[in-house]
């Protein structure tokens, strides 16, 4: 039986698919962020099943039991707390080592936060880069931002409310006066989105108590110039982080080739180093 990547709703429980719902009932376990939090969701739709808890402390002590239950034949669904399992959410190293044992993955479409603030900042029109969360501390969200500031393309990150205006404050002063848009709860009563330049954003974070769960979506940067590969080594960081994230190889070269006019064959062999770094096989 296949590992069933289940998306569940970011807000409104309505947003739950008819499939998914199938899927949670036919599973015989559900793998779950928090157990409490998905406990609520299958009260609401009157599913019980057994849950595993999968969070981002023990997903790789929980990936051999999972596989081995798979290997057995039992029907294995993951959810996280909201929206799709893996994006920013525990899921992804259990996704990758199915897939890396030759087991069957089956991911359902379904809620996400990432799509809907996309459309709602009216910038969906061309390409998108997905940032997520940046971690760490100014200096490294810094190095992170500025490698990013150079795409073509609308950048969307997940941001946490806790520090909200320093943050925008950082992005302001790295990406400049770009258009933005703030998406808060989406999907849920108080959805809301504040459009404007991104110091304008920044502004009015300072001046509200802005809080629940927040997209950020930025315009992307001018157009390209050719340069050297000494001027554009910011590129390098940014390749990093797009592997992380579980982007394939192939997708990575294309939009750095396009957005710094970089050869892909010389962006490939950044990434055979990153693999070998870190020791892994995708």
């Amino acid at each position: 039986m296949p590992l069933s990547v289940v998306p569940t709703p970011v807000g409104n429980l309505e947003d739950m698919t008819l499939r998914g719902l199938r899927v949670l009932r036919e599973a015989d376990v559900i793998v779950c962020e928090d157990t409490r939090r998905t406990l609520k969701l299958l009260n609401h739709f009157g599913i019980r099943k057994p849950m595993i808890s999968c969070h981002r402390h023990n997903e790789r002590a929980r990936i051999d039991g999972l596989l081995s239950r798979l290997e057995s034949g039992e029907n294995v669904a993951l959810v996280s707390d909201a929206g799709t399992p893996g994006i920013s959410d525990p899921g992804c190293e259990v996704i990758r080592a199915a897939i890396d044992r030759g087991l069957p993955v089956d991911v359902l479409p379904g809620p996400n936060a990432l799509l809907p603030a996309l459309l709602l900042s009216g910038m969906a029109g061309g390409r998108f880069f997905f940032a997520g969360f940046i971690d760490g501390g100014d200096s490294e969200r810094r190095e992170v931002l500025e490698s990013l500031s150079k795409i073509q393309a609308a950048l969307v990150f997940y941001v946490a409310p806790h520090g909200l205006s320093g943050q925008l404050d950082l992005f302001s002063s790295v990406l400049g006066d770009r258009d933005a848009a703030l998406a808060r709860e989406i999907s849920k009563v108080h959805q809301e989105v504040i459009r404007g330049a991104l110091p304008d954003i920044a502004r009015i974070s300072r001046e509200r108590d802005i809080r629940g769960e927040l997209v950020l979506v930025v315009a992307g940067g001018g157009k390209r110039e050719t340069r050297s590969l000494d001027e554009t080594r910011g590129w390098l960081v940014l390749a990093e982080r797009m592997h992380d994230l579980g982007i394939f190889d192939k997708e990575i070269a294309n939009m750095l080739s396009e957005s710094y006019g970089i050869p892909r064959n010389t962006i490939k062999e950044a990434l055979l180093k990153f693999k070998i770094g870190t020791g892994g096989s995708g």
